[in-house]
């Protein structure tokens, strides 16, 4: 149906489906230390309930997430108190924003519209490789 030639010969399709699922995990640990450290930028402190807020989620499903992303060494908190992220976390955080922007960057040097390049730089950051990264850059200063 389509040219095989485009395929990357370099990876077989174990590798590919494995890689994906390495992203669809870390994607949820990246959406949240990322609006964690807006709220903190934005309101002074981040609370569990205005992470559920903002991402539709129940403050059960935060909770399990925060308590994760304690265990993983991004997060410190404590109950009916506010979230913070570690160096770790930040580290992270600061890794998510600057994906985002250089995707976003590059869907509106091609003409994607910027409510829809912000829309889709959002699930594309988790997924891009440094390589494309590099390249998506690139294309968007020029």
């Amino acid at each position: 149906m389509g040219d095989d030639t485009a395929v990357n010969p370099r990876h077989n399709k174990a590798e590919v489906f494995a890689r994906l699922r390495d992203a669809h995990a870390r994607e949820v640990t990246e959406d949240y230390v990322e609006m964690i450290g807006d709220l903190i930028a934005e309101e002074g402190e981040a609370r569990s309930v205005a992470l559920a807020e903002r991402f539709g989620v129940t403050a059960a499903t935060v909770n399990n997430t925060i308590k994760r992303l304690e265990r993983d060494g991004f997060v410190t908190s404590r109950p009916y108190r506010s979230i913070f992220l570690t160096e770790k976390g930040e580290t992270l955080a600061k890794k998510c924003r600057e994906r985002h922007r250089i995707v976003y960057n590059f869907l509106v040097s091609i003409g994607i519209d910027p409510e829809i390049a912000e829309f889709d730089a959002e699930g594309i950051e988790h997924h891009v490789s440094e390589e494309t990264l590099r390249v998506f850059e690139k294309v968007a200063k020029t």
